[in-house]
């Protein structure tokens, strides 16, 4: 009985739009205030650096930002 609601919480959660693929995806890891779905996310890690995409995901990464501290 728990596995089934904590599976329909899971799959209730809100989605959010990820910076690489720009796609509502509900998985993936927060990057400062950024969201990068897991797909894209095991995407980057296995992109060889001498592969095109690799320059893409760096233009991708360069929108994010580090979030101003006002203290």
């Amino acid at each position: 009985m728990e596995v089934s609601v904590l599976d329909s919480l899971a799959k209730g959660q809100m989605e959010e739009k990820c910076v690489i693929c720009d796609e509502q995806k509900n998985k993936g890891i927060h990057l400062y205030t950024s969201f990068i779905c897991m797909d894209c996310e095991r995407d980057i890690i296995i992109t060889d650096t001498s592969d095109p995409k690799y320059k893409y995901y760096l233009t991708k990464l360069k929108k994010i930002t580090t979030p101003e501290i006002f203290s």
